[in-house]
Order: structure tokens, then C-alpha cells, then sequence
């Protein structure tokens, strides 16, 4: 009797332990998600940032263009105001081909093409773009990992019990972003 009491106890020790490994295990790895989108949205906001010193440098050579420029300034409010990761996504690509756009057009004015403050600030949007889309793919990794998880047997059990939900993927909505942008002059 005491010899079955004493199996059942340690099954029981076991089954929480193991319960306790899954639980912490994915609570890390919603953690991991939850970091790299903050990574993401770090260098979202320096994206932000930076448009309207690009734009403003450009309105004196650009006189004619006012759509495009409320185009990028739309498209920038709308990513700024995104709650969502798919929100996000969308007027992230809205905001990219707005972007695309813009450089198209700036390729008419050698003289802006020129400007040193135009080129610095085009430098760091380029530097900034790298570095969105290596958080992106840094984001959708993590993503990956804990979707996988919490589908994945035993650890999907686990994941329901304490509701653990799958994470949305940032994807890019626009198929001109998924070009290659010219942002080189």
C-alpha cells in the first residue's frame, strides 16, 4: 500500500514538474516574440522619424509633387497609428511603396539628388530599412517558434490550458515591397 502511495507521488511530482517545464517554456518564447517585436517597433519609430527631415529637405527642390508628399505623410500616420501586427504590416507596406514612390520621383531633380542633408538623411532611412527587415525576419522566427509550440504535442495540451494563443506573422502586404526598394542614388 504504502509502496503505491508512494508511486502515485512521484508520478504526480513528475507530471507537475513536466506541466511546470512546458508552461515556463513557452511563457519564455511568448516573451522572445513579445522582445523582438519591440525590436521591430524601435526601428519603426526611427523609420517615422526620419520621413519628414527626407521630405522636408526635399520640399524646396521639390515644389510640384504636394501628392506625393501627402501620400507619405498619410501612409506615416496610419503606420504610426497601427495596434496591431497586422495592422502594422499593412501600413508598413503602404508606407514602403509610398516611399518607393518618392524615390522614383526624386530621381527628377539632380540638384536634391545632390544635397549633402538629403543624402545624409536618405543614408540613414537605408540603414534603417536594413535593419527593419532584419528585425522582421528576427520577429517571424520567434513567431515560428512559439506557434510551433503551442500546436506541437504534448505542449499544445499546456498551451490551452493556461490560453496561450499563435502570434501573427509580419508579412509584407505590398507586393511592390517585395521588390528590391532603389533607395541608392
Amino acid at each position: 500500500m504504502i509502496t503505491a502511495i508512494i508511486i502515485i507521488a512521484v508520478v504526480a511530482v513528475l507530471l507537475i514538474l513536466f506541466v511546470i517545464g512546458i508552461y515556463n517554456a513557452l511563457i519564455r518564447l511568448r516573451n522572445q516574440v513579445d522582445n523582438a517585436w519591440s525590436q521591430i517597433d524601435v526601428q519603426l519609430k526611427r523609420r517615422h522619424d526620419l520621413i519628414p527631415n527626407l521630405v522636408e529637405t526635399a520640399k524646396g527642390y521639390m515644389k510640384h509633387e504636394r501628392g506625393t508628399f501627402e501620400a507619405i505623410t498619410n501612409a506615416r500616420s496610419q503606420a504610426m497609428g497601427a495596434k496591431s501586427v497586422a495592422e502594422a504590416s499593412k501600413a508598413e507596406g503602404a508606407l514602403g511603396e509610398a516611399l518607393s514612390k518618392f524615390m522614383l520621383v526624386v530621381e527628377n531633380y539632380p540638384d536634391l539628388k545632390a544635397n549633402q542633408n538629403f543624402l545624409a538623411v536618405q543614408e540613414e532611412l537605408t540603414s534603417t530599412e536594413n535593419k527593419i527587415s532584419f528585425a522582421r525576419q528576427s520577429y517571424n522566427d520567434q513567431t515560428l517558434f512559439f506557434n510551433n509550440k503551442i500546436q506541437m504535442f504534448p505542449s499544445n495540451i499546456i498551451a490551452n490550458m493556461f490560453r496561450f494563443t499563435e502570434r501573427d506573422f509580419f508579412e509584407i502586404e505590398v507586393a511592390a515591397e517585395r521588390e528590391v526598394p532603389k533607395v541608392s542614388f
